[in-house]
């Protein structure tokens, strides 16, 4: 886990002491995004460790200091994805992201009485260490070598190579270089008279991720199927 509870305390204790009188915001962006793939290609170690990190740090960072978010009646910004909308791939990212959703919402509902606002940033693709490719590729190559011979029969000789290639395409055509977008919209959910509920970051959220997230489920699969690697496994065809 990226953040131990020991460590949780001790900044709890040197914010106590420099913000006696409480804390205007927080904002809880650390998260991690391998490793992703097929579902049958992962474990629930791999479950664990990532909803460790892009949840449970949301909930352990948020609960530790809410009390001085509370003498303050302040702001608690929470940065999903726009992966927390809509399931485009496999994998405990966007496991993780739906539930800092579900946090989210139940805490501005909570909160509300204490007049604290409560916001969420979905961003959508953008250039950072989290969405490098090269890192994204290394993590598909080392889930299939570790599959089972039977596993890798299922989806064919083909389909490593062709998520590769879809990989690289599909980031080169959809990353957003302009991290201050997401930037500003921290800068508005913390100092803002009227912050929003939600924010989306990037033209791909708003423009793509959005949209879909509003299809029937029927249509959203079809979209995201069409534009998967094809794969023809044996155990339907059984």
């Amino acid at each position: 886990m990226y953040l131990k509870e020991n460590w949780v305390l001790i900044s709890l204790r040197l914010l106590s002491c420099c913000v006696a009188s409480g804390l205007w915001a927080v904002v809880n962006n650390a998260g991690v995004a391998l490793p992703s793939g097929p579902t049958d290609w992962l474990n629930i170690d791999d479950y664990k460790d990532m909803i460790a990190v892009n949840l449970c740090g949301v909930i352990d960072v948020t609960l530790s200091v809410l009390p001085l978010i509370k003498k303050a009646r302040g702001r608690v910004v929470n940065v999903a994805s726009v992966f927390g909308r809509v399931t485009p791939f496999g994998g405990p990212y966007c496991v993780s992201k739906y539930g800092v959703e579900s946090f989210n919402d139940s805490l501005r509902l909570n909160m509300a009485p204490f007049g604290i606002k409560v916001a969420c940033i979905e961003p959508g693709f953008f250039k950072t260490n989290v969405t490098d490719v090269v890192g994204m590729q290394n993590n598909l190559r080392k889930l299939w070598d570790r599959l089972p011979q039977d596993v890798k029969d299922d989806y064919g000789p083909t389909f490593l190579n062709d998520s590769l290639e879809m990989l690289t395409q599909r980031f080169k055509m959809l990353t957003d270089s302009n991290l201050m977008k997401v930037v500003s919209c921290m800068e508005h959910a913390i100092s803002a008279v009227h912050p929003r509920t939600r924010y989306s970051a990037g033209w791909d959220a708003k423009f793509y991720w959005l949209p879909v997230s509003y299809m029937p489920t029927c249509i959203s699969d079809r979209l995201f199927r069409t534009h998967s690697p094809t794969v023809k496994p044996k155990v339907s065809a059984r």
